[in-house]
């Protein structure tokens, strides 16, 4: 939507929006992943599966290309060891599900969204 890419934009992140015919998507490229220091790379490409009736219904997982390791252990943060392909790339799964009670329809969108990810890398373990 319109305001997703304003908003996108607006905070100059490096974004594409990508199709197979099956799935919708969204990467952001040289996404930075805070708290600094706490993982093993310092930025990867981020990417949001859009589903069918988005932005009424929320993206339910995240994924990273390259994987994302926590520094101090060089493991896989919990739920985030699963590996899967989607546009040709392989991406490591982040299962963060967003409950849709807590989506707010036409509110909502990727800028919420984001807030997810952040908080996930936040208290990630």
């Amino acid at each position: 939507p319109t305001k997703d890419r304003s908003f996108l934009e607006g905070k100059n992140y490096q974004f594409r929006e990508i199709s197979d015919g099956a799935r919708n998507g969204l990467i952001i490229d040289s996404f930075v992943l805070l708290p600094e220091n706490k993982f093993t790379v310092k930025e990867s490409s981020l990417l949001i599966l859009l589903p069918q009736g988005y932005p009424d219904v929320p993206p339910d997982m995240f994924y990273f290309a390259p994987e994302v390791k926590l520094a101090a252990s060089n493991t896989y943060p919990g739920r985030a060891h699963s590996k899967v392909t989607y546009f040709q790339t392989n991406w490591q799964c982040w299962s963060r599900h967003a409950p849709p009670a807590e989506w707010r329809a036409g509110i909502d969108g990727i800028h919420s969204y984001l807030q997810r990810v952040y908080l996930a890398l936040k208290i990630a373990s």
